[in-house]
C-alpha cells in the first residue's frame, strides 16, 4: 500500500510540471495510472463501476438444490430492479419444475459489479423439502459466482490454443429456424478448465464473442482471488470439495428463521424480506470490509 501512495504522490508531481501535456499518450497513460491506484487504495477495483456477470450453479441435490437456485435468482432479480439496474438472461438450463441446473445472467448498472462482487461463493439452505413426502429438513447449496463484464476490446488476450470451442443447438430466443442451427457455445480454457456457455444471441460469432468476454471475467476472477490469497497469507487451492465445503452465508427456514453471513456476522431474521423481496442490503454494506 505504501508503494501505491508513493507512486501517486510521484504521478500528481508530474502532472503538475509545465510540460506535462507534450507527450499526449503517455500523460493519458499516466493519468489510467493514476485513476487506478486511487481506485486501488480505496478499496474499489478497476471494474468495480462496470456491470457484472452472475452465474448460480446448483450443488448435489437435485430438486431441492435447483429450486434453491431459482429462489436465489429471484432474490437478486428483486435487488437487481430495486437498484435501477436492468438484468439479461444469458445461458439457463431449467429443470421440470422451474429450477435451474445453473443460469447465467449479466446485470447492467453503473457499480453492478463492486455492489455485488462479494456475493461470490457457496450459499446454503436449510427447510422442510417441497419435494419429500415424508416433509423431512433438508439442507441444499448453490454456488454463486459474480465476474466483472469484460468487452472484446479489452486487454486480456486469450491464446487461441488454450481454447475448446463447442456448438450446439441453442435454446434460446429467435424462433425455430435459430433453434434449427448450431449458435449455442460452449468454450473452456483448457489450462484452467473454466468454461463458458452461452446461448442468448442470433449467430454462433455473437455467441462466441460473448463466451469470450465471459471467460475474460472468469480469469480476471480467478487471479483477483488468488492474488488475495497470496496477501493474506491464505492461498487455497482451487479444488472443487474444497469451495463447496466453505458456506459464504446461511438462509435458514426451519426449525427457526435466520440468515446469517458466515463471514461478516450479520444476520437477519427476516427471511422472507431477503429471499422473496431481494432485502439484501445490510449484507452487501455488512461485505464491504472483505
Amino acid at each position: 500500500m505504501e508503494e501505491k501512495n508513493a507512486r501517486i504522490e510521484e504521478i500528481e508531481k508530474l502532472m503538475l510540471a509545465p510540460d506535462f501535456w507534450n507527450d499526449k499518450p503517455k500523460a493519458h497513460a499516466l493519468i489510467k495510472e493514476h485513476e487506478d491506484l486511487k481506485e486501488a487504495v480505496s478499496g474499489g477495483g478497476k471494474y468495480d463501476k462496470g456491470p457484472a456477470i452472475i452465474t448460480i450453479f446448483s450443488g448435489a441435490g437435485g430438486d431441492d438444490s435447483e429450486d434453491f437456485s431459482s429462489m436465489l435468482f429471484r432474490m437478486y432479480e428483486k435487488y437487481i430492479a430495486k437498484e435501477g439496474w436492468s438484468e439479461s438472461i444469458l445461458h439457463k438450463n431449467e429443470n421440470d419444475h422451474g429450477g435451474f441446473r445453473n443460469i447465467t445472467f449479466e446485470v447492467s448498472g453503473k457499480g453492478a459489479y463492486g455492489r455485488l462482487k462479494n456475493e461470490s461463493g457457496v450459499h446454503r439452505l436449510v427447510r422442510i423439502s417441497p419435494f419429500n413426502a415424508k416433509k423431512l429438513r433438508h439442507t441444499s447449496f448453490s454456488m454463486v459466482e459474480v465476474i466483472p463484464k469484460f468487452s472484446k476490446t479489452e486487454d486480456l488476450a486469450i491464446p487461441e490454443d488454450e481454447l475448446s470451442v463447442e456448438f450446439s443447438k441453442s435454446s434460446g430466443p429467435g424462433g425455430q429456424n435459430v433453434n434449427k442451427r448450431e449458435t449455442a457455445v460452449r468454450i473452456v480454457h483448457l489450462p484452467t478448465k473454466l468454461s463458458v456457455h452461452v446461448d442468448s444471441e442470433r449467430s454462433q460469432q455473437q455467441n462466441k464473442e460473448k463466451g469470450l468476454d465471459i471467460l475474460r471475467g472468469k480469469l480476471y476472477k480467478l487471479k483477483e482471488d488468488e492474488r488475495k490469497s497470496r496477501e493474506s497469507g491464505m492461498y487455497v487451492s482451487k479444488t472443487t470439495e474444497i469451495e463447496w465445503g466453505n458456506q459464504i452465508r446461511s438462509y435458514v427456514l426451519h426449525p427457526y428463521k435466520m440468515v446469517k453471513d458466515h463471514r461478516t456476522g450479520f444476520e437477519t431474521s427476516k427471511v422472507d424480506a431477503v429471499l422473496e423481496d431481494g432485502e439484501i442490503d445490510e449484507f452487501i454494506e455488512a461485505e464491504k470490509d472483505l
